[in-house]
């Protein structure tokens, strides 16, 4: 390791933009013994990958920060390009793909800057992410170096799904239940600090892995890691995006397209009997205050983001407060612990649904624009229960005929005008009945 003396960095101008109370309404976190004066924290990657970018973040207002992957010297060799995108219409990006291994800086520098951000930081959230190789030594070798730095925690990346994976880590750890369970023994063996596991998507169940994290120890899992991905290819050159030199490979893929795969995910673990109070925090396409309380309806405690940052700066989190707070005020919750874990008693198997729900749909002609949507969605694709009528004038007119309709949503979705059709639900007369007792259920359950 780098022996040379540390110098003090200097960060002028430092602004206080970390109050915990906005609008009236305290936003303060206390994630697994980690506080924080917001449950908004940057993932780790390249916008927490020195202490400058910190800085400007923690001016900004971020509660928190989880610092870009250390890991063993000599530090990770990183190739050139490499992002690319997957794009929606007036190239909204829609999902990120990245090849970026973990920090390329060397382990005595991020040491030093750790230190000297969380001493002038002592307000905020800094955890510390490590990837190592699969072995006690390794790890028993930087946690105390980590420890000295005196941040708040650490998280094990054990989900980086390209080009550490090749080398026995990242996502080739977080497969494995049994070394995710060795591993994060290892870590609260020789480091005294909260430890959050990072969990990887790359995986059949996501819950075999959280509880593998609990067996070991650990005092918090954060997910979603990114998900292997192909953005796009070169059809000229026939070559996928990001490209080096003439080749590429797979990355992982975040934004907001993987949002409800990361909320599933949060989902199952937070109502997972064997790891119903295991401290969460969320991650996958957070971009605004309203994707976070929905992380934090299904039991996140604390929120990290990334893609969003990167595509607008570190100053959304001032909209992504302001919005959460004054939710907050509107519904009456005082804390983030008020409403953490509120949407979870609702979510269940589908086999536990209510078979004798019925919904239909209906539109208001006073809103519709006569795009005839609805009714081609409908007629092709669905269940024919959309009338295209004529009215003497040539207008068109679009009716649902209630008896064909099963309330399957497609013509709300795919509606341009918001509030145009409404899911409106029938009284059936008929009682709940969930399909584990349903008299068609070959395999029900006896009542």
């Amino acid at each position: 390791m780098n022996t040379t003396p540390f110098t003090p960095l200097s960060f002028p101008g430092k602004k206080n933009s970390g109050d915990s109370v906005v609008n009236g309404v305290d936003l303060s976190v206390n994630f697994a013994g980690i506080k924080a004066p917001n449950p908004f924290w940057l993932a780790s990657a390249p916008p927490t990958d020195k202490a400058y970018n910190v800085v400007r973040a923690y001016e900004a207002g971020w509660g928190g920060v989880v610092w870009k992957t250390l890991g063993e010297e000599p530090p990770a060799v990183n190739v050139s390009s490499r992002y690319s995108a997957h794009y929606g219409k007036n190239r909204e990006v829609i999902g990120f793909n990245n090849i970026e291994l973990i920090t390329d800086r060397s382990l005595a520098i991020n040491l030093q800057e750790i230190t000297q951000v969380k001493k002038d930081w002592p307000d905020r959230a800094l955890i510390v992410s490590i990837m190592v190789p699969c072995n006690e030594e390794a790890w028993a070798y930087i946690l105390p170096l980590v420890e000295a730095t005196g941040a708040d925690g650490i998280e094990l990346n054990l989900g980086c799904p390209h080009g550490m994976p090749e080398r026995g880590m990242g996502a080739a750890v977080g497969q494995n239940p049994d070394l995710i369970e060795k591993v994060t023994y290892w870590c609260k063996k020789h480091y005294s600090k909260p430890v959050i596991v990072k969990l990887t998507p790359n995986i059949t169940d996501i819950r075999v892995g959280a509880q593998a994290a609990l067996r070991g120890g650990a005092d918090a899992v954060s997910l979603i890691n990114t998900i292997n991905s192909i953005t796009s290819i070169d059809l000229d050159n026939m070559v996928a995006k990001p490209t080096v030199g003439h080749q590429s490979t797979h990355g992982g893929y975040c934004g907001s397209a993987v949002k409800p795969i990361a909320m599933n995910m949060v989902a199952e673990i937070a109502r997972d009997p064997a790891t119903p109070t295991l401290p969460i925090s969320g991650i996958g396409g957070i971009s605004t205050w309203r994707d976070a309380a929905e992380f934090i309806a299904l039991g996140s405690g604390s929120v990290q983001v990334c893609t969003a940052a990167m595509l607008n700066g570190f100053r959304i989190v001032e909209e992504m407060k302001d919005g959460l707070s004054r939710w907050m005020a509107e519904k009456d919750y005082n804390s983030i612990e008020a409403f953490s874990r509120k949407a979870i008693p609702q979510t269940t198997d589908w086999k536990h649904l209510d078979i004798n729900f019925k919904t239909i749909a209906k539109i208001d002609q006073d809103l519709c624009i006569e795009c005839g949507r609805c009714y081609i969605a409908c007629e092709d694709t669905s269940h024919q229960s959309i009338a295209k009528l004529t009215e003497q004038d040539g207008a068109r007119r679009y009716e649902v005929i209630e008896e064909e309709c099963v309330g399957c949503n497609l013509c709300q979705i795919t509606c341009p005008v918001e509030n145009c059709i409404t899911m409106v639900p029938q009284e059936t007369g008929q009682p709940f009945l969930a399909w584990d007792n349903d008299p068609r259920n070959p395999f029900r359950v006896a009542s």
